[in-house]
C-alpha cells in the first residue's frame, strides 16, 4: 500500500497451483490517479474491474516482454487471476498469442461474473477459484507438465537444450508450442522468467547478478529490457510505481 493505493495477493490452493499463481485485487480509493509500471513477469492476466465512471469489464492480457506505463483511475477496483502459461490451453481452451504485449475484452459475463463480485475480494476468491476448479482437466500432456516444471524450478536457466533432452520433446516442436499459444520462443519465455527472478534479489538491494548472467553489462542490459531502468533506480522504486517489486519487498 502506497498514499492509499491497495494491492493484495492470495496463492491458490494445491489443486489450482499447477494453473494459477495467485488471485489478487488493486485498488487505488484516492481521487488521484495512480501511474504505474507493468513489467513483465511471465504470467497471463484475468482482470474484473470496473472504473468510477464506466462499465464493468473482464480483460485477459497475453504475455508482457517489455515495461509498459498504465495509469490507474481514480476510485478503480480490480481483481485479478495470475494464470500460469499451462491455463491458456488447459483452463481457457485458446491461444494468447494474438494479444502478445496487448489484451482483449471479453464477454461482461464471462464465468457468470458481473460488478456485485467486487464488493468481496474474500467471496470473489472464493467464486473464481470453485470456478476453475471445475475446469481442470482430467489429464495433461506429461511433456508440457514436466517443462514448466523445470522452467519454473531453474528460473528460466537452463537451456532450451537441456530442457529438450529432460522432456524428451524436440526444441523445435517446443518453440513451435510457444509461438502458437503465447506469441514468442521458449527462451524469450525463460529470459522474462530469470528476470523476474532477479527482482527478488533488486528488492534486497543486491543490484548485482545473482543468477546465470555472462557479466554485471549483461545483467544491466536485460534488467533495463524489461523494466525500463538500471537495476539501482529500479530498486529505489519511486511512489511504488513497480508494483510488481513493491509486492516482492513485502513477501
Amino acid at each position: 500500500m502506497n498514499n492509499g493505493f491497495y494491492y493484495k495477493f492470495i496463492k491458490p490452493d494445491g489443486q489450482l497451483a499447477g494453473f494459477v499463481e495467485s488471485l489478487g485485487m488493486f485498488h487505488n480509493p484516492s481521487d488521484e490517479a495512480k501511474e504505474v509500471v507493468v513489467i513483465p513477469d511471465g504470467k497471463i492476466d484475468l482482470f474484473f474491474w470496473k472504473p468510477a465512471s464506466g462499465p464493468f469489464q473482464i480483460i485477459l492480457t497475453g504475455l508482457e516482454t517489455a515495461p509498459k506505463q498504465r495509469t490507474i483511475p481514480p476510485h478503480a477496483l480490480a481483481f485479478d487471476v495470475n494464470f500460469k502459461p499451462l491455463a491458456v490451453e488447459y483452463i481457457l481452451h485458446g491461444s494468447i498469442a494474438g494479444i502478445l504485449n496487448s489484451a482483449k475484452e471479453l464477454p461482461n459475463n464471462f464465468w457468470n461474473f458481473n460488478a456485485d463480485d467486487l464488493k468481496s475480494f474474500d467471496a470473489f476468491y472464493m467464486k473464481a477459484s470453485q470456478k476453475i476448479k471445475t475446469l481442470l482437466p482430467l489429464a495433461i500432456d506429461e511433456r508440457k507438465r514436466k517443462l514448466f516444471e523445470l522452467i519454473y524450478a531453474s528460473n528460466g536457466e537452463m537451456s532450451v537444450k537441456e530442457l529438450s533432452e529432460k522432456v524428451f520433446w524436440s526444441s523445435r516442436q517446443i518453440n513451435r508450442y510457444f509461438n502458437q499459444q503465447f506469441g514468442l520462443s521458449l527462451k524469450a519465455y525463460c529470459n522474462i522468467l530469470r528476470f523476474r527472478a532477479s527482482l527478488k534479489h533488486i528488492a534486497e538491494g543486491k543490484l548485482f547478478p545473482e543468477l546465470n548472467f555472462t557479466d554485471q553489462n549483461h545483467f544491466i542490459k536485460q534488467v533495463k529490457k524489461f523494466s525500463g531502468v538500471a537495476p539501482k533506480e529500479l530498486s529505489k522504486n519511486q511512489n511504488d510505481r513497480f508494483v510488481l517489486l513493491s509486492v516482492l519487498k513485502q513477501q
